[in-house]
């Protein structure tokens, strides 16, 4: 009988998470983060209705037009309209950015949960994996499995998602090291419940907050390679719209036209700031350390 309490502390209980939720929305950081977010979100859910020009049409007697009421953002070096580029833009960075960081979890998460909680050569043979792919710098590592790939967008978010990878891997087996000698998880192996059974319902769940907020923080990394991978070529592949794509474009147009570079670079600004700052709001509420 004395079991079954500590099981249960395994799921965390309603009051916990609306006590999570209610922080959160103390903080304004936090939801301003979130507002810009959602802003990006649903300008790319609601593209075709938002965008007042066709992003593919080219126009050469609407070369390089500056800013204005027919073309709010302008249009580019062939005519087509910014704006509308920019908004089915969106489309790809925040597809990509969600994409590689789902392919990141469920590459690194199942292999840190081993690690942490079988152990020995298990997590030897991993952590020394692990560690041999940190050494090499993200971005760097993203560029070469796209370019052995080939350049899409598909490949790119693969590239991305396997890079950013060894980062769960570590941030898992942590947590899971922290977890399995709990009274709960002993509680459980006590009653004979199997090693699937006790990662799946005991020590996953209590490791997913940090995962959470690792997460939020690493679309917004994400976001950031997809747009160097297309800056360099080895991402969305023209005349398909993209920031990173468009950033290439306007380099060569910096003083003739420089509203092709600093819209493009300012949506890519907002939308990693925004993640960062719901990263971070994310990571205050759900840390029990500065419950108040």
């Amino acid at each position: 009988m004395s079991a079954l309490p500590a099981t249960a502390a395994a799921v965390t209980p309603p009051r916990s998470r609306n006590r999570a939720w209610g922080k959160f929305k103390r903080n304004h950081v936090a939801m301003l983060g979130l507002g810009i977010v959602a802003f990006f979100v649903l300008l790319a859910l609601l593209a075709p209705l938002i965008a007042n020009h066709d992003p593919f049409q080219t126009s050469f007697t609407t070369i390089r037009k500056a800013p204005s009421a027919s073309y709010w953002l302008g249009t580019d070096e062939l005519g087509r309209d910014i704006f509308s580029r920019m908004v089915y833009g969106a489309r790809a960075s925040l597809m990509a950015g969600l994409v590689s960081v789902l392919i990141a979890l469920a590459v690194g998460v199942p292999f840190g949960l081993a690690a942490g909680y079988f152990g020995g050569w298990t997590d030897s043979c991993i952590s020394r994996a692990t560690e041999a792919l940190l050494a090499i710098p993200f971005l760097i590592l993203a560029i070469a499995l796209a370019a052995f790939l080939g350049p899409s967008l598909i490949n790119a978010m693969i590239a991305i998602g396997v890079s950013a990878a060894p980062k769960f891997v570590r941030l898992t087996r942590g947590q899971v090291l922290a977890v399995k000698n709990e009274d709960y998880v002993q509680s459980a192996r006590a009653l004979g419940a199997s090693d699937l059974r006790i990662i799946a319902r005991h020590v996953f769940p209590n490791v997913m907050p940090p995962l959470i907020v690792q997460a939020t923080i690493t679309i917004a990394t994400a976001i950031i390679a997809e747009a160097s991978l297309s800056f360099l070529g080895l991402g969305l592949q023209p005349p398909n719209p993209s920031w990173g794509s468009m950033l290439n474009t306007a380099k060569n147009f910096m003083t003739q036209a420089p509203w092709m570079s600093i819209f493009p670079g300012s949506a890519i600004f907002l939308v990693v700031l925004g993640f960062n700052l719901l990263g971070d709001g994310l990571r205050d509420a759900l840390d029990p350390r500065q419950e108040k």
